[in-house]
């Protein structure tokens, strides 16, 4: 495994536009194939509880994407080499999960408890909800839902490096999530751009039937595939080229100038 304090990153650098233009370059030669790929990896990885699956198929789907960046030849069989990252994907998978079910458990049980209070309070009552009550109680759910979709931006902001760093970096399941964090922070808005482009095109290929969303899939999994480029470098070629130090004039004397 890699040691991720030797990986740099370049911070403010993803171009949510241009990584869509240049995701859609980099398959449209093999646009079909993708779709493919990107379709059963998505239905594999829904149709094991908990996303167990979701994980090695993100990881084959990433994989492909590579391949393609390298110029290397790209079969539908690279989807399922995902696996060879089963165990390192399972714990990035987890790390991304642990966050929402502790929100969601504790939402769930108030949620409950207080349709049973409110019940109990309509029969007290004879069978008239309290106006209040029940305003307070919508309320309540509705800004929890507000708060719950702004995590689950958050964290997919910076999980968006994870599954990636595993295949091209080989790191482990923690280290890939610590460092998709870090370089996540550093391009935070301009990823979140990034995603909302790709919530949009999403959108849009849900009013198509929910088909045209399956087809949008592999164009928004290249664009991510991208700004990680963008971010990282790919592993087999040059890193990122980062700004040179400042020069230091600590040791300068007047025969140097």
């Amino acid at each position: 495994m890699m040691n991720q304090t030797a990986i740099e990153f370049r911070r403010n650098t993803v171009e949510p536009s241009v990584c869509l233009k240049a995701g859609w370059t980099l398959i449209r030669d093999q646009y079909w194939l993708f779709v493919g790929i990107s379709l059963v990896g998505i239905l594999v990885g829904s149709i094991v509880p908990f996303a167990i699956l979701l994980g090695p198929m993100m990881c084959g789907v990433y994989l492909s994407m590579f391949k393609k960046l390298r110029g290397e030849s790209v079969e539908f069989g690279n989807l399922f080499k995902g696996f060879d990252y089963f165990a390192e994907s399972i714990v990035a998978t987890l790390l991304h999960m642990v966050p929402m079910i502790v929100i969601l458990v504790p939402f769930y049980i108030f949620f409950y408890v207080g349709v049973f209070l409110m019940m109990a309070d309509k029969r007290q009552r004879g069978g008239e909800p309290d106006p209040a009550k029940m305003f307070a109680f919508f309320a309540v759910f509705g800004v929890f839902w507000l708060v719950f979709a702004l995590v689950m931006i958050v964290l997919s902001v910076l999980f968006t490096f994870a599954y990636p760093l595993i295949v091209d970096r080989k790191l482990s399941g923690i280290a890939a999530v610590k460092l998709s964090m870090k370089a996540g922070l550093a391009n935070f808005w301009r990823l979140l751009g990034l995603m909302l482009l790709n919530g949009l095109l999403a959108l849009l290929g849900l009013l198509l039937c929910y088909v045209g969303m399956f087809l949008i899939l592999p164009v928004t999994f290249a664009a991510i595939a991208t700004a990680y480029e963008q971010v990282f470098g790919m592993s087999h070629g040059l890193a990122p080229v980062l700004p040179p130090p400042p020069p230091s004039f600590s040791r300068m004397t007047p025969e140097g100038l």
